[in-house]
């Protein structure tokens, strides 16, 4: 079996690429499903944020654990019309896994060591848990990247410097204005996002907050944490009226904040500058705003100007991290290549207790047959004592060539030493080298040509 990562990010797309194939979390239920439903894969997970759409599969090999998440894509997204083939990036195997634990410690995230990477990791795979589509593996590497995750964080200096997303969006309103505390804050939408935004606003002594969010209850709690209040949809127009600077962050699929609007509120505001930090994926502003005079609109990406300045001071942190990752990746692909040999030494010990239990029958029906119950099955216990002392080394060695490059060479002199072939059931066996290279991901790192 083989773990493959496919996907797209910050790093290979724009955002109006990478919208394109976001997933909410509705749509995330409703596509583990359908790949569990098609038996493609054996496990999967999907994780969906405003940087990166990525899919884990755990398939009978690399290729084909490649063209189940292509052909779910396809289905759920139109991958084939809607996404150019260079923006997504597929690997395997060591390289599939090294690239979770890296993404999970926040070290391939846009903000380098950001925090919030590892709930939405741990979300992810919480929701492909309860839709039943992680087993053994996916459960393993997604419990052991949560706990690569932690150690950076607290094991390093990485996030000290506060350089995440949202942070990043109220360094850029404060860059705007002096000072925000007399400032009217429009905030659209009140999820996870938001509730970050909020906190850091907040603690920059933030003027007026106004909430926008469709469900009032969430609205209610953040407008009481933040000393904020809060509007209906209704009163949309008239908040933007008031604003000086917009936050928005929704789940919305489409443009929330149109043109037209902007340019009708702008002659009731007399032109007064409007700031508009647009942090969802999908966008809810029309990027066409940008073109209004005394109106200016920044998305995602371009808060990347915005936190390059934390970076450097989290570079550095950024080695230990890499270290931290890379020994959390090294001990479940140990885990998991010996996953590859419980077979051989199950069908090893299975032929061992046949051939005890054939050759003990055969002494009880002839000489030892004058023993009575007792001294039976102190022999049957001195047999199988006997029987696991000779298998403990091999069994030992089994599992150490089990991590090295060339296992499979001993798996099979190992099958043919002990006549394993025909114990061995079909899909369970190892692959020789010459079937991992016509499995193997062409290219891993260079989309998928």
């Amino acid at each position: 079996m083989d773990i493959v990562a496919l996907g797209i990010n910050h790093r290979t797309a724009p955002v109006e690429v990478r919208e394109k194939l976001a997933f909410s979390e509705k749509q995330i239920g409703q596509a583990l499903q359908s790949m569990a439903g098609s038996g493609a894969v054996a496990e999967c997970v999907i994780l969906s944020t405003c940087n990166r759409t990525e899919v884990y599969a755990l398939a009978a090999d690399a290729a084909q654990g490649k063209e189940a998440i292509l052909a779910l894509l396809a289905a759920e997204k139109g991958l084939y019309s809607a996404i150019p083939e260079e923006s997504l990036y597929c690997r395997g195997g060591r390289e599939a896994v090294a690239h979770l634990f890296r993404v999970a410690a926040g070290l391939d995230s846009m903000v380098l060591g950001e925090t919030q990477i590892l709930g939405q990791v741990r979300e992810a795979y919480e929701t492909a848990a309860r839709c039943g589509s992680v087993g053994k593996v996916l459960h393993t590497l997604f419990r052991q990247a949560l706990v690569c995750g932690k150690r950076v964080h607290t094991e390093t200096k990485i996030n000290e410097s506060a350089a995440s997303v949202s942070y990043a969006a109220v360094k850029l309103a404060g860059g705007i204005f002096e000072r925000l505390d007399r400032r009217s804050i429009l905030v659209l939408g009140a999820g996870k996002m938001s509730e970050l935004t909020l906190k850091h606003l907040h603690a920059k002594g933030a003027g007026e907050i106004v909430i926008i969010n469709r469900t009032r209850e969430r609205a209610e709690a953040l407008a009481r944490a933040f000393a904020g209040r809060i509007c209906g949809y209704d009163s949309l127009e008239e908040c933007l009226e008031r604003a000086d600077i917009v936050i928005s962050s929704t789940g919305a699929p489409h443009f929330i904040i149109q043109k037209p609007v902007i340019a009708r509120i702008m002659r009731l505001r007399r032109n007064r500058p409007l700031f508009l930090i647009d942090i969802a994926v999908p966008r809810d502003v029309d990027p066409a705003v940008n073109d209004l005079d005394n109106v200016y609109l920044y998305d995602i990406d371009d808060l990347q100007a915005v936190v390059a300045a934390n970076m450097k001071e989290r570079e550095k942190e950024a080695r230990l991290a890499e270290a931290i990752a890379d020994e959390e990746a090294a001990g479940f692909l140990i885990w998991f290549k010996t996953l590859n040999v419980v077979p051989l030494i199950t069908a090893l010990r299975q032929k061992a207790e046949s051939i005890r239990e054939e050759e003990l029958r055969k002494m009880l029906d002839g000489k030892l047959g004058r023993l009575d119950p007792k001294e039976q099955k102190a022999v049957d216990n001195l047999t199988r004592l006997i029987v696991n002392r000779i298998l403990r080394e091999p069994v030992l060695r089994i599992k150490e060539f089990a991590v090295e490059d060339k296992s499979d060479l001993y798996v099979a002199s190992l099958c043919h030493l002990f006549d394993l072939e025909g114990d061995l059931l079909p899909g369970n066996g190892i692959k020789t080298e010459d079937e991992k290279k016509s499995n193997s991901i062409k290219n891993t790192g260079e989309g998928l040509k």
